[in-house]
């Protein structure tokens, strides 16, 4: 299994489509084997969601993500954890003894179309410089 997390200066990065790095955990038996950080590019969110496809990635952790990149990941098959804010290390021990806090409605939307208007906790996740929505 494959588990990947938007990734900056050790901490998961709150804005998949504008990540620039990934760090990639490879899991056995409910355990790290290796993990490694590949540079994005800085691809937009439908070329990062390929790249986590051609990487085999089964999971993603990240804070906030738009819908169409949820849309996009759910197509591609890849679990989507949103919501979540601190150390990735930490965020993937969580995971694996099934402790993870996660939003499964979390959704930040950088475009100004804020749909219902619901506060997605920016100051939780540090997505206070844009709109997000739930």
């Amino acid at each position: 299994m494959k588990i990947a997390v938007t990734y900056e200066n050790e901490d998961i990065f709150q804005h998949f489509g504008h990540t620039a790095q990934f760090k990639i955990y490879e899991i056995e038996d409910g355990k790290v084997v290796y993990s490694h950080i590949v540079d994005t590019n800085g691809s937009g969110h439908g070329a990062l969601t390929e790249m986590l496809s051609e990487m085999h990635v089964d999971s993603l952790i990240c804070g906030g993500i738009g819908v169409g990149a949820q849309n996009a990941l759910a197509e591609a098959g890849i679990q989507l954890y949103g919501g979540v804010s601190g150390n990735a290390d930490l965020a993937i021990d969580a995971l694996l003894a099934g402790k993870l806090e996660f939003d499964p409605d979390a959704c930040c939307n950088h475009h100004g179309h804020n749909g219902e208007g619901h506060s997605c906790g920016a100051e939780k996740h540090g997505c206070m410089g844009h709109d997000c929505t739930r």
